[in-house]
């Protein structure tokens, strides 16, 4: 059975990534629960000022926090969100991504710790405190926490990647983070939900823009990497250390491999990071491509490299002859690239090859955008003489894959993320275009925040114990509604069900006669009950009037609508007899035994009952007029007759019930 709810309001908000690559973090608020999808820093910043806007939102009421991958600009200010907010939600993550942050972050704390105090975004002591609070999810695992269900896919991108959907209250909200449907030497392509979703957040990096074959970039990779080799030059590949270094460092082996003229020539490796973690990559063979799966089914370890060094330290670095050196950070911030940059720069014999996205007001996207000059670490002013190649292996999502995925998943709606606002608003144009406006595209900036409105669907379970239901109980639990019967709540859940007996004495100097005729004139079918030698009335079906010792009647009662109401009906009744009686019922009370008593008594009921009464004592006969009829009762022979059936049957009652007394 499903149960309509009209006019619930979602809300998506971005704390980072909203018309900008870097700090990428959007919240959800929905049904009262609000989950976060990655918590990352800004590369071109530094300090507090790289962390996503934190105070657009009540960190204290976040659930649940969702990472994709180990990407700085993903997940870089967690341990800063784990250990100094007021974050009491649950984290969680793939395996490889915490292995790989673990390792990560203990170098990014290393170096950003070098300098200034207010740069200094968490400590070694803090990062280790939010290690703890990390927890694991794998691939296609559903959880629950809070009421808010969620999985997760392989978003291809880095080892580890996921895109994470979101389920709550029958409304499914995906978030890609970074993915890549395209599978490369070392990870599989990104999975695509066999469901339709309401919402997807989808990044935007690459905008309307179409990669070239992987085919043609690796070609056009080796030969310009060989190109400045074999004129003497020294090739400075800046790369991030981990995720597409390693798809690089797997072409260039296997390059120099069929190229024994190049073998000479040296390929470094200055990472230590990505020596440390080529065991995790080892550890989850798994989650890699096909390629990488058959080398090793062949009995060979395609990360144990023939032809790459690791550049254990830039002191003992010899760089007067040809090479090949990757190095970190990707964008020339500082680190080893930007020192060998600064090295090499001057020289038109070396080649700069930039292979990853660029973010805006970075040196690399600076060079990229035809700089000729640059400043040194040290003030000086340089040329820029070296060559400059942009070759994207970046794993990101171009416009085909986009629209690929989008027309898989039918989403009926899209907000745009990670992506500076250009290619963002090219892209939003283009899909409503080819979709024909098939669903609306969002490009919310940092702090603005998008309202969905969803009429709300309620699955209601209907549990059948040994006889139909007619009546029973709605027990929630999001996103779904059980109703069952009564009877049925100690089998399907953990509620109790008790039964509370109500008791009432009331004061009453009369008798148990006198009160049960004044009962059947409100309730039908008082019984007499003898219980325990003592006699009693039972009324209503469920409330039973015992006479105590005392002079007290003691009301007693299973709680319940029907049998509260009966109860306080008695009760009322008893106290208007003890405090107000008439006249005429004081004296039929006195003595009930003649036909007299009886005839004064019914007299006295019925004066109280009707205005209009005329009465004849002598004949013992009684006339009541009431809304134009009449109504005529001998009580001699305890006949009533008149013009209305309804009436007439209600004074006979009366009647029956005082001579029967």
């Amino acid at each position: 059975m499903v149960v309509t709810i009209g006019g619930e309001k979602l809300e998506i908000t971005p704390l980072g990534a909203g018309n900008e690559v870097g700090r990428s973090c959007i919240v959800l608020q929905f049904k009262g629960k609000t989950i976060m999808f990655d918590c990352g820093i800004h590369p071109a910043l530094t300090g507090l000022n790289a962390l996503p806007c934190f105070d657009e939102v009540d960190i204290s009421s976040i659930d649940l926090l969702l990472i994709t991958h180990f990407h700085l600009d993903h997940s870089g200010a967690l341990p800063y969100f784990l250990t100094k907010t007021t974050f009491d939600g649950t984290t969680y993550m793939t395996h490889p991504t915490k292995a790989i942050i673990k390792l990560l972050f203990s170098d990014f704390v290393k170096v950003s710790n070098i300098g200034n105090d207010h740069e200094k975004l968490y400590t070694a002591h803090e990062l280790n405190l939010a290690l703890h609070k990390m927890k694991l999810i794998d691939y296609h695992q559903e959880m629950e926490h809070s009421g808010i269900k969620f999985w997760c896919y392989n978003a291809g991108h880095v080892l580890g990647a996921a895109m994470f959907m979101i389920e709550l209250a029958g409304i499914r909200v995906l978030y890609t983070g970074d993915y890549s449907c395209e599978e490369d030497r070392h990870l599989q392509k990104a999975e695509i939900p066999d469901m339709n979703v309401d919402i997807l957040i989808v990044e935007s990096t690459y905008g309307v823009q179409v990669h070239q074959s992987r085919a043609s970039r690796e070609r056009l990779f080796t030969s310009t990497v060989h190109e400045i080799v074999r004129g003497g030059g020294r090739c400075l590949l800046p790369v991030f250390a981990l995720g597409r270094a390693q798809e690089l460092l797997l072409i260039l082996d296997e390059y120099w491999h069929d190229h024994p003229e190049i073998q000479r020539i040296p390929i470094y490796y200055a990472s230590s990071l990505a020596k440390k973690c080529m065991p995790v990559f080892r550890t989850y063979l798994n989650m890699m491509g096909n390629q990488v799966k058959l080398q090793f089914e062949q009995g060979h370890n395609p990360f144990e490299f023939r032809h790459i060094s690791n550049l254990q330290s830039m002191d003992y670095f010899d760089d007067s002859a040809a090479s090949v050196v990757m190095a970190s950070p990707g964008m020339l911030q500082n680190g080893q690239s930007r020192d060998l940059f600064e090295r090499w720069c001057g020289d038109s014999k070396n080649g700069l090859v930039l292979t990853g996205y660029c973010v805006e007001n970075t040196l690399a996207k600076e060079i990229l955008n035809s700089r000729t000059e640059v400043q040194m670490t040290d003030g000086t002013i340089r040329p820029i003489m070296m060559s400059v190649s942009y070759i994207s292996f970046s794993a990101h999502s171009d416009y085909d894959q986009t629209s690929n995925f989008i027309d898989k998943v039918k989403p009926a709606h899209i907000v745009l993320v990670h992506g500076d606002s250009i290619e963002m608003g090219r892209l939003k144009l283009k899909l409503e275009k080819e979709f024909r406006n098939k669903f609306r595209v969002f490009t919310p900036t940092n702090h603005q925040t998008v309202e969905f409105t969803f009429e709300i669907r309620k699955n209601a379970k209907i549990v059948l114990g040994d006889e139909m239901l007619d009546e029973g109980v709605i027990v929630k639990k999001e996103p779904d509604h059980i109703i069952m019967g009564v009877d049925s709540l100690t089998d399907y859940t953990t509620i109790g069900v008790n039964t509370i007996r109500q008791k009432l004495r009331v004061p009453y100097a009369h008798s148990l006669q006198l009160l049960q005729y004044l009962l059947n004139s409100l309730f039908p079918g008082v019984q007499s009950l003898d219980v325990g030698g003592v006699a009693c009335l039972l009324v209503g079906g469920g409330v039973t009037i015992t006479p105590e010792k005392s002079g007290n009647l003691l009301l007693e009662w299973m709680a319940s609508p029907q049998g509260d109401i009966v109860a306080d009906s008695v009760a009322l009744l008893i106290l208007q007899i003890r405090s107000s009686p008439s006249p005429a019922l004081l004296q039929a009370m006195s003595q009930m035994d003649s036909d007299e008593s009886k005839f004064r008594f019914l007299l006295g009921l019925i004066q109280q009952r009707f205005a209009n009464t005329i009465f004849d004592a002598a004949s013992q006969t009684i006339s009541v007029t009431t809304s134009g009829q009449t109504v005529n009762i001998n009580c001699k022979v305890q006949t009533v007759e008149g013009d209305s059936e309804v009436l007439v049957e209600c004074v006979r009652e009366m009647v029956k019930s005082v001579y029967q007394m």
